[in-house]
């Protein structure tokens, strides 16, 4: 058994990737509340279309996709994410973590194109 199995959450963490980058398309951001027990912390979370787990998103991803999307997470819906596992530092220490890109756009034939 790994103990990160031990441990379920309704949230994606890095260690359900599996060490993989993951294609998805973004399906809604809703504002919840991700504290523990009697921990109040409301965050936004992003669901990806076909997936039950959505991710708590932080300043860095948040802004990452909005630099691409807009501010208005209404307008991120159907629009294609990449999430990769990632480390960064945190109190101190390395920990593992999720991180976003906006996919490249689909390149095309250079002879569409005149240059």
């Amino acid at each position: 058994m790994k103990i990160a199995t031990a441990f379920p959450s309704k949230y994606l963490k890095s260690a359900d990737l599996n060490g993989n980058e993951v294609a998805c398309t973004i399906s809604r951001v809703e504002v919840e509340n991700v504290g523990g027990q009697g921990d109040e912390e409301e965050k936004p979370v992003l669901y990806l279309a076909g997936k039950t787990k959505g991710v708590v998103l932080n300043r860095t991803n948040a802004m990452t996709i909005a630099s691409k999307y807009g501010d208005d997470t209404d307008a991120w819906a159907n629009r294609p994410i990449v999430i990769y596992p990632d480390q960064t530092m945190f109190q101190g220490r390395m920990v593992d973590c999720i991180r976003m890109r906006v996919p490249a756009a689909t390149a095309i034939d250079a002879s569409e194109i005149p240059f």
